[in-house]
Formats: structure tokens, sequence, C-alpha cells
């Protein structure tokens, strides 16, 4: 199976078993809503979400199964994932899709995303073979093939 981190439990808030996730996931809307599936810590412990709400800077949430604090406060700094399947993003890529793709720039390959960093504002590529790094956004990136694994870069003077 195909698991994307979202987020990480980071403590518990009152006695309902309510969760505080912290996440920088790109599509939070299209996951943190009721009904949709989440995979908790290492074992990958499939639970439903029952309620969510956002409360400052963090997500929270209410899964199946875990009603009470007692049941909670086991999977305190656990690792929230989902299944890439159950999103619905056609035509949208992750950043985990762009690891591993060839990167293009002028027609010629200068190497391959070997992580993306978070970088605050712009998420930066690390490129390797070339030992570029090059900030994740639309005024660098001109286009990324899926089906072929490939990512285009525009010419930006002074980028390569």
């Amino acid at each position: 199976m195909n698991y994307i981190n979202v987020g990480k439990i980071i403590t518990t808030h009152g006695l309902k078993g309510e969760m505080k996730i912290t996440s920088n996931f790109s599509f939070k809307d299209k996951v943190f809503k009721p009904g949709f599936i989440l995979y908790l810590g290492n074992n990958f412990e499939e639970h439903k979400i029952i309620s969510y709400r956002k409360h400052q800077n963090y997500d929270m949430v209410i899964l199946d199964k875990i009603d009470d604090i007692d049941k909670a406060i086991k999977y305190k700094q656990q690792d929230v994932y989902i299944l890439k399947a159950d999103l619905d993003l056609e035509g949208i890529y992750l950043d985990t899709d762009l690891i591993g793709m060839d990167v293009y720039f002028n027609d010629s390959k200068i190497g391959s995303v070997k992580d993306i960093v978070d970088a605050g504002s712009n998420n930066i590529l690390i490129v390797l073979d070339n030992a570029k790094y090059i900030p994740k956004n639309d005024n660098f990136i001109e286009n990324v093939d899926l089906k072929n694994k490939k990512l285009y870069l525009k010419n930006v003077e002074g980028l390569i």
C-alpha cells in the first residue's frame, strides 16, 4: 500500500479522546473531514474521522474507537498517514510524486530530484548529479510529466 504521511499527533485535548495534530500537508481540506480514513503509527492502525475542527495552527480530530483520553494518549507523538488511493487529486501531484523524477533545463537532463525540503515560504527541490537547489514554485517549474517521470524547468536566467 502507498501511505502518505500527513502529520503527527502532538497530544490529546479534553477527556473525550480528541487529538491535536500538526500538519503541513498541502491538501488538508481533502483529508481532514468526517468519514475520511486515517492510519496511525508504524502499524498503520485504521481509524475513521468522526469529527474535525481547526484550532489555532492545529487540526483537531476525534476518531472512531477512541472515545476517551485513556485510549487516545497511546497515540501521542505518532505519525498520521493516509492512503494515496483515497485522495481525489485528478491532474494534481504531491511533493512525493516528484522524488526520483528526471529534471530537465533547456532540453538537457541536469539530474534527478533526490528530496524536497520545507524552507518556510517555498519548498526546495534537491537535484542530484548537479547539486542544485531549485525552489518548487510556478516561477521555476514549467511542466511536470507524471507519466514519464520528468520535470521541466523554465529558462530563468541564473537558475542553473
